[in-house]
């Protein structure tokens, strides 16, 4: 689900500038009889990430142990799912994001309840349900032209609620995509 680079030296981290650290939630729940992903779509704001579709997260902060605490307590911050009610399954790779040069840590976890979601009205404008089932849907797997001046790129996303979904979010689902039978399989939600 990665774009094709225009330019592969873009896509390097730069050991002049050291990669901030962060961490995201793939967070699973049951719902209407299956099992959901919630995403966040985030506001207009002028910044790399403004009203993109992502996962609950954040940058890592003097009071996290690591960054599967991070992702933790960034997933309270911003929908309200309180820490303790997470079970942590597991994580992804790494992945590095060059528009905001952060190396972000995808952590899987699992709540056993529908959690009632309180968005964060500055940093979440809505919480986009995601059925698991989704993933497996080759009709929501697309691809767009996306303009980045000077650069055009062609960007593969998830289509979900009509919402684009690419870039680290794609790649992490895509990555996701690999063990959700396993994992599903061993929840039993």
């Amino acid at each position: 689900m990665a774009p094709k680079p225009i330019d592969e030296n873009r896509f390097r981290e730069n050991p002049m500038r050291p990669a901030r650290l962060g961490g995201v939630m793939i967070l699973l729940y049951p719902d209407k009889g299956g099992v959901h992903i919630p995403l966040m779509k985030r506001p207009e704001y002028d910044g790399a990430h403004s009203g993109q579709v992502s996962f609950p997260g954040g940058k890592l902060e003097d009071v996290d142990t690591d960054l599967v605490d991070t992702a933790l307590r960034e997933t309270h911050e911003e929908i309200g799912v309180p820490k303790d009610n997470v079970e942590v399954l597991g994580s992804l790779s790494e992945l590095f994001i060059i528009a905001s040069n952060f190396k972000v840590l995808p952590t899987i976890g699992v709540v056993r309840n529908k959690p009632n979601f309180i968005p964060d009205p500055i940093e979440v404008a809505d919480v986009l349900p995601m059925p698991l089932a989704a993933l497996k849907d080759p009709a929501l797997r697309k691809v767009k032209e996306m303009k980045f001046p000077p650069y055009t790129i062609q960007s593969p996303y998830f289509d979900i609620h009509g919402e684009v979904v690419w870039g680290a979010t794609a790649m992490m689902l895509s990555e996701f995509s690999y063990v959700v039978d396993e994992i599903e399989a061993k929840l039993q939600l």
